[in-house]
């Protein structure tokens, strides 16, 4: 019997004035994890307030979370009209930031919506479809829980090239450990939204692992009808060498593999070893979900 698929929309079915007007006294935060993103985060906030907030009032919060950055990027992403939290201050009773996920789990903690949206920071031709297409789900189908982005990623100018780490390491693992999540075209992708109380009820993997984490937790816990995607049309971004990749596929596999139930041995190393004899620690960790540790901001 073949697996259910998950559901699909494109951006193109969903307005922004009529998604405002659907709300229903419901919030929107959007939420964007940024390190050294000054180049690009300003211009994303402006077109989020300019379009979103002031136009049409579809977004109620843009939420900006500096992790560590040693650039410009949080006086940019305040100067543009974001609130600004360092992650290293929120809930530093757990420690510092340890990375994108980590970053997210205290976004979430911090965000004022019902409704939150995570996208990236780096995106190049950001534009309001983006969310829009990513609460349309939410807001026109009370099923709907949690909305994955998915989208045409060129590379280095070269469209259908893009998604390397997606087409070699994670839709082979989803084929072989979760048959049921194959229907997903993208992911990995850092562009989704979600019911908060969905997002409050899963653990956020730490690192580079937190999208693949998000969309199994979040399949087994409230079932594949809970789940959509988006066509969000053309993303453009920054595009990492071969070699940087390595990290980011190492903490995947780590994240699939635990979530499969397999258990890392002690032969199990989370040292990523270079031709060269370069050596980094990948290893990997999760944060709790916050409904389990009451965690809920006050102010």
């Amino acid at each position: 019997m073949p697996s259910p698929c998950v559901r699909t929309f494109h951006h193109r079915d969903f307005s922004a004035a009529a998604l405002a007007r659907l709300k229903a006294g419901r919030t929107v935060t959007v939420c964007l994890p940024a390190r050294d993103e000054e180049a690009t985060v300003g211009r994303i906030v402006g077109v989020l307030r300019r379009e979103l907030v002031d136009h049409v009032a579809l977004v109620d919060e843009i939420l900006v979370i500096d992790d560590g950055s040693v650039d410009g990027t949080a006086a940019t992403a305040r100067a543009a009209g974001s609130r600004v939290i360092d992650a290293n201050a929120v809930l530093a009773d757990h420690g510092p930031s340890r990375g994108k996920g980590d970053a997210m789990w205290r976004g979430l903690f911090e965000a004022d919506g019902d409704l939150v949206v995570f996208c990236d920071a780096d995106v190049r031709n950001f534009g309001p479809r983006f969310v829009v297409g990513l609460l349309g789900p939410l807001l026109t189908d009370d099923t709907i829980g949690f909305v994955k982005g998915f989208y045409e990623r060129p590379l280095d100018g070269r469209a259908g090239e893009g998604g390397r780490v997606t087409e070699l390491v994670a839709r082979p693992l989803l084929s072989l450990l979760f048959p049921a999540l194959t229907t997903v075209v993208q992911p990995l992708a850092g562009e989704c939204a979600a019911r908060r109380e969905v997002l409050e009820a899963v653990p956020f993997v730490d690192g580079y692992g937190v999208e693949m984490g998000l969309l199994v937790d979040v399949a087994r816990r409230f079932g594949i009808d809970a789940l959509a995607q988006v066509d969000l049309g053309n993303r453009v971004h920054r595009n990492r060498a071969l070699p940087d990749l390595a990290e980011q596929s190492m903490a995947i596999l780590q994240t699939a593999l635990d979530r499969a139930g397999i258990e890392r041995g002690a032969e199990w190393s989370s040292i990523l070893v270079r031709p060269t004899g370069d050596a980094v620690e990948v290893a990997f960790s999760e944060r709790p979900p916050l409904a389990d540790i009451g965690a809920r901001r006050t102010a």
